[in-house]
């Protein structure tokens, strides 16, 4: 399944999709409004789950989700939510589904009263990414202060499945720390690129 022998983190290993997501995605850091909005809703899907369940379904959550447009999501009725859960190829949790509405609805607070969602997401980590020296993943932790800080943060503005290991694996996954173990070809990568 490894088109090279580049080492890499293990988690992602065994399948191409999650090789691919490893190899291109995780740890990049993403400063898109739209995009932080929909690895934020997903990463709130993920709770309870693995996250190659939802990397698999990631691309019917964009048609589902209007290609993650907080502006539409907002805008659902209860009929059209109900609507979503008849879709067998998303995960059917009604209170992960409600919870995209009403993320959606917090989102748009932020962006209108910070001008971007970017500028909150990224205050706590004072707006650059954090590069970690981990040898092996399960160094990592789930949590931490910035993550805590991030939760409270987002649970005031309205927002729900944003707990602190939620926003860990958020930060993991938008790039705002680098948890590519040092040994994986990534770590320096991402680290070299700079982003501001």
């Amino acid at each position: 399944m490894i088109p090279d022998n580049r080492i890499r983190c293990s988690w992602p290993l065994g399948d191409p999709l999650y090789l691919a997501y490893h190899d291109k995605e995780w740890g990049v850091p993403v400063l898109d409004d739209q995009k932080l909005f929909e690895m934020l809703i997903l990463e709130g899907t993920q709770a309870g789950l693995s996250w190659i369940t939802v990397l698999k379904k990631r691309g019917e959550y964009r048609k589902v989700y209007h290609q993650f447009d907080a502006s539409q999501m907002a805008g659902w009725s209860d009929e059209k939510m109900e609507h979503i859960l008849q879709n067998p190829r998303i995960i059917r949790n009604r209170l992960k589904v409600f919870a995209a509405r009403q993320n959606a609805r917090a989102f748009l607070r932020v962006i209108e009263a910070k001008g971007s969602f970017k500028e909150l997401i990224w205050s706590f980590v004072d707006h650059k990414p954090l590069t970690n020296y981990w040898v092996e993943f399960s160094d990592s932790p789930s949590t931490t202060e910035a993550s805590d800080a991030m939760s409270r943060a987002l649970k005031s503005w309205g927002f729900t499945f944003v707990g602190s290991t939620i926003c860990y694996a958020y930060m993991q996954a938008v790039g705002m720390v680098n948890d590519h173990i040092v040994s994986c070809f990534r770590h320096q990568e991402i680290q070299n690129r700079g982003i501001f």
